[in-house]
C-alpha cells in the first residue's frame, strides 16, 4: 500500500521537533525512504512541503537540510502568533459551531478540573487541545493552517514552561469561551491576546540557534 505523502510529511516534520533531526542535519531522500519504509516519490513531496514550511532548506552540494533559525526569526514567530491567535479568537466568536462550543467547554471544564487537583501532567495536551479547537472554530482554512504550522514550528523552537498558577490560566481560557459563547468578538479578542501575552514570557529557546543572517541562512556554509 503506498503510503501517501502528507503522512510522510508528518511523520518527518515531528522527528525535526522532537530533536530526531537536529537543525544543519543533511536529509537525504535514500536514508528518508529507508527510515519510513517508503519510495523516494513521496518523500521528495514531503521536504518540498517542509520547505515551504520552514522546517527544511536546500543547500548548494549538501541538498535537503534541517533548517537552522536564526534568533530573530525566532522571535518573529512568537510575534506573529500574538497577533495571529487573538483573530482567530474574534472569528470564532462569529463563525464558532455547537460542536466547537462543546469542545471548548468539556476542555475549560476538565483544564480547570485538573489545575485545582495539581494534575499537571495533563494540562499540557489539554491546553493544545483547546487552542487547537479555537484556532478551527475561527471558520478561515487560512488562519487554520497558518496556525497549526506555528504550534509545530513553535513546539520546535521553544521549551514551553508550565504556567506557575495554572488555575489562573484556566481561568483565563474560561473568560475567552464565554466571550466566544456571547459572540462578543472584541473582547474575545482582547482577552486572547491578553492571555498568548502572559504565556509567550514562558518561552525559552532550544534549538541551537544559526548566526547567519536570515538571507544567508539557506547558503552554503
Amino acid at each position: 500500500m503506498r503510503i501517501p505523502a502528507h503522512a510522510v510529511c508528518t511523520a518527518i516534520r515531528e522527528d525535526i521537533v522532537s530533536g530526531v533531526f537536529e537543525p544543519g542535519a543533511r536529509l537525504t531522500e535514500e536514508l528518508l525512504a529507508r527510515r519510513y519504509g517508503v519510495s523516494r516519490v513521496p518523500v521528495r513531496e514531503a521536504l518540498r512541503t517542509l520547505e515551504s514550511e520552514g522546517f527544511v532548506t536546500t543547500r548548494r552540494h549538501a541538498g535537503a537540510c534541517v533548517a537552522e533559525p536564526t534568533e530573530q526569526e525566532a522571535a518573529d514567530l512568537l510575534e506573529l502568533r500574538l497577533l495571529l491567535e487573538p483573530l482567530a479568537a474574534a472569528r470564532a466568536a462569529r463563525r464558532r459551531t455547537e460542536g466547537h462550543l462543546k469542545v471548548l467547554r468539556g476542555l475549560v471544564r476538565l483544564g480547570q478540573e485538573r489545575a485545582r487537583r495539581g494534575q499537571g501532567e495533563d494540562l499540557r495536551s489539554l491546553g493544545g487541545w483547546f487552542h487547537e479547537t479555537l484556532a478551527q472554530a475561527s471558520g478561515s482554512p487560512g488562519l487554520i493552517s497558518l496556525l497549526t504550522q506555528m504550534r509545530h514550528k513553535v513546539a520546535w523552537m521553544y521549551s514551553v514552561q508550565a504556567p506557575a498558577r495554572p488555575v489562573d490560566s484556566w481561568a483565563e481560557h474560561g473568560a475567552i469561551v464565554d466571550a466566544i459563547v456571547r459572540g462578543d468578538a472584541e473582547r474575545a479578542r482582547a482577552l486572547t491576546a491578553l492571555h498568548a501575552d502572559r504565556a509567550a514570557g514562558a518561552h525559552r529557546l532550544r534549538v541551537r540557534i544559526s548566526q547567519h543572517a536570515v538571507n544567508t541562512a539557506s547558503g552554503p556554509h
